[in-house]
């Protein structure tokens, strides 16, 4: 499922490309993944443009300059390509939005969705959601104060959206790695020192996969070199087996509270 850094790779570049664009047509091929009728849906889009591209959590929302917005959530498996209908994968398309002869495709939408809202309407949504752990305000104090009111595991706490904004699977083996500590340590029971270790493995690690571009296997458009760039850099999730780049000692993966995790049992404490 894609985490904060895709996401943020994904808004970074749309912003770079659907800014001021007017949409000249919508398709619909899933109505499971809209939340309003299709012939309403169309008619609130088509003719209006994208002002912004904004990413909140593991959503991104595009600002139209109606006001409305739409608010996007791939959850797993789902990606988007932007491009002709040429260069368009061979893969399901639930919802794809013209931008003259460029289309963007979403993709894999069977679980996700792509909401038309008002302003009051998205906010009410996204408004469960906890803070953003890249933003400035959220300091190593707010951080622990956070994390000592959390009695769940590590792996359990930083992937809980309503605690922290962004972060899943993935991310949260690969911040435990980096700052020495299991997933399976218990949140409340950290110490100060390892609490603030991983306050800073964890905006090390996020700043470095938006930067390389995420771990998603397939590129936004045709010629992009950045989407997905991340994806070898990780050092322990999904590598069950291969030698920890520590101590050349096999990664395991562990079941921790109900969610599949990886780590080194001899580097991670």
């Amino acid at each position: 499922m894609p985490e904060l850094p895709e996401m943020e790779n994904y808004k970074l570049l749309l912003n770079q490309r659907l800014v001021g664009r007017i949409i000249t047509d919508v398709q619909v091929e899933r109505e499971k993944s809209i939340n309003v009728p299709v012939p309403l849906f169309q008619h609130e889009l088509i003719g209006n443009s994208i002002r912004e591209v904004e990413r909140r959590a593991k959503h991104l929302v595009f600002h139209l300059n109606n006001s409305n917005v739409l608010v996007l959530h791939l959850m797993l498996g789902g990606i988007l390509f932007y491009g002709t209908e040429e260069e368009k994968p061979d893969r399901t398309v639930q919802v794809t939005l013209s931008f003259s002869k460029m289309n963007l495709y979403f993709i894999g939408l069977r679980l996700g969705y792509l909401h038309y809202y008002t302003p009051e309407e998205a906010d009410r949504f996204l408004q469960k959601l906890g803070p953003e752990p890249m933003r400035s305000n959220f300091t190593a104090d707010r951080f622990t104060l956070l994390m000592h009111k959390q009695s769940g595991t590590l792996k359990s706490v930083l992937v809980d959206q309503s605690v922290m904004a962004g972060i899943g699977n993935c991310y949260s083996d690969e911040i435990c790695f980096d700052a020495g500590l299991l997933p399976s340590r218990r949140s409340n029971q950290l110490t100060d020192d390892e609490l603030l270790r991983l306050y800073h493995s964890m905006r090390g690690v996020l700043t470095e996969a938006t930067q390389g571009g995420g771990y998603m296997d397939m590129p936004l458009f045709v010629e992009d070199r950045l989407t997905g760039g991340y994806d070898k850099q990780c050092k322990v999730y999904d590598r069950e087996g291969e030698p920890c780049v520590r101590c050349d000692r096999p990664l395991v993966r562990q079941d921790v509270s109900s969610k599949k995790s990886f780590c080194c049992l001899h580097c991670q404490r």
